[in-house]
């Protein structure tokens, strides 16, 4: 089937509105980039310059050397952190999710729509909200200053997306493929990893996604739960850098870091690219 042709004038000024808004998407991305690679290193930058005077690496050395004030912590401790914390988050996640979403999707229980409305609205309140009752409960476990307690915060915030989400893409596998393998000798637990969990990979994929981002970039539940500096994350000495507790460094040395910092999030995305549109289509129209 033809589409019909778009007039010339409708069509320019569609391709007009398009490069605006990727222009205005860019032009932060481009003004970090230029400020970090700019080597007058400057400690407040008063003028806009998306090209830099010239090129320099010294602020990607000096985060790398000395990310931080705080004596005795490297770049490589708090990327350490960042990548447990992240992708202890993202196996809670998929875990926890993936085991309530089956059981909301396959079985028949009192409260189950409640359930998945509570889920929904549980969405609309910021993370924030819950540092109190995680405060307690993290502290009262023992675990409060530790990163599995980081994970396990992190993890309670991501579950109603990776519910709701990973419950919607499972109502589109087939039942039939699951009473095949019942019947072919396979176990309830079974049928869920071998065939569910497969089939259902862009899911997940999303899922691992958003779990990842929540432990790489969140800030105020771990300056909150964490009090020794070894413990701390990337995200952690990135705000150190800026706002009430700075520690002067330039804002050079912040664009590098932040440049860094981004890094690992784009290449998982770039990883999981092919099931992401599916993943979050599929999960977004089902209840």
């Amino acid at each position: 089937m033809v589409g019909k042709k778009q007039h010339p004038l409708k069509l320019g000024l569609i391709h007009l509105v398009l490069v605006l808004f990727c222009a205005f998407s860019l032009f932060p991305v481009l003004w970090v980039v230029s400020m970090a690679l700019d080597p007058s290193s400057v400690a407040r930058p008063t003028e806009l310059h998306l090209i830099p005077r010239g090129i320099s690496f010294e602020a990607f050395k000096q985060v790398l050397i000395n990310p931080t004030e705080i004596d005795g912590v490297s770049f490589w401790q708090l990327l350490g952190n960042s990548l447990l914390v992240s992708l202890g988050t993202t196996a809670f996640g998929i875990l926890f999710g993936a085991s309530g979403a089956y059981a909301f999707s396959r079985l028949r229980f009192p409260g189950r729509k409640a359930g998945m409305m509570l889920f929904i609205v549980l969405q609309m309140f910021p993370a924030v909200c819950s540092i109190a009752p995680l405060y307690v409960l993290l502290s009262s476990l023992h675990i409060r200053t530790s990163l599995i307690g980081l994970m396990i915060a992190y993890a309670a915030g991501t579950l109603p997306f990776a519910i709701w989400n990973l419950k919607g893409y499972f109502d589109t596998v087939p039942k039939d493929l699951e009473e095949a393998a019942l019947i072919d000798g396979c176990t309830r637990s079974q049928t869920f990893w071998r065939i569910v969990l497969p089939l259902s990979a862009p899911a997940v994929a999303v899922t691992a996604l958003f779990g990842f981002m929540t432990g790489w970039t969140e800030i105020i539940l771990a300056w909150t739960m964490l009090e020794n500096p070894k413990t701390f994350t990337l995200a952690m000495a990135l705000y150190g850098m800026v706002g009430q507790y700075e520690t002067f460094k330039p804002w050079s040395q912040f664009a590098a870091m932040s440049i860094i910092i981004s890094l690992p999030v784009v290449i998982v995305m770039l990883i999981l690219q092919r099931f992401i549109v599916s993943g979050l289509t599929s999960g977004g129209v089902k209840g």
